[in-house]
């Protein structure tokens, strides 16, 4: 399900567009060194491995992605970070390479998301955060329904599976 429309950007000089085929590895390296370097901080060496596998398995996100409304966002032509709903328009992914932390990517990414739901009628977003991601959900407006222990690879993780009523929104 692709995004419509033209890419946006902002005065801080990055724009948000559809995401394309061939940005499968710069969504992987930004996934990668967001989970290896910034989640990892909340997580142990175990969880990060089995997170984030090195090397990814590079057909299992092309999959993962063809099946998402998904939106990158670009700084000097580099992708720094991306988003992801899926059909139930759930936040699946949302990401921003370390070294564009705090500068708007992920509330940027975030309201371009909210604002392509609302245009379709979606009155909710969910998303299963993690506890590193957690923060910035909050601060977006969501609210933590469950908090949930879930297995992935393994290993147990725990997250927040959040809602946001994007109803009058903008």
């Amino acid at each position: 399900m692709p995004w419509q429309g033209e890419g946006t950007g902002n005065h801080w000089g990055h724009m948000i567009r559809e995401y394309r085929d061939d940005d499968l590895d710069a969504v992987l390296e930004v996934f990668q060194s967001a989970v290896r370097q910034v989640a990892a901080r909340d997580y142990i060496p175990e969880q990060v491995e089995a997170w984030a596998p090195d090397p990814p398995d590079r057909e299992q996100w092309r999959r993962r992605l063809a099946r998402c409304a998904v939106f990158v966002c670009e700084v000097a032509g580099r992708v720094v970070g991306f988003i992801a709903l899926d059909a139930t328009r759930h936040v699946d992914l949302l990401f921003v390479h370390p070294s564009h932390l705090r500068r708007g990517i992920a509330t940027a990414l975030m309201s371009h998301a909210k604002a392509w739901a609302l245009e379709r009628g979606v009155r909710r977003l969910t998303a299963d955060a993690s506890i590193t991601a957690r923060p910035f959900f909050e601060q977006a407006g969501f609210r933590v329904m469950e908090r949930r222990i879930v297995p992935l690879r393994g290993m147990m993780f725990r997250n927040f599976h959040m809602a946001l009523d994007c109803q009058g929104e903008s």
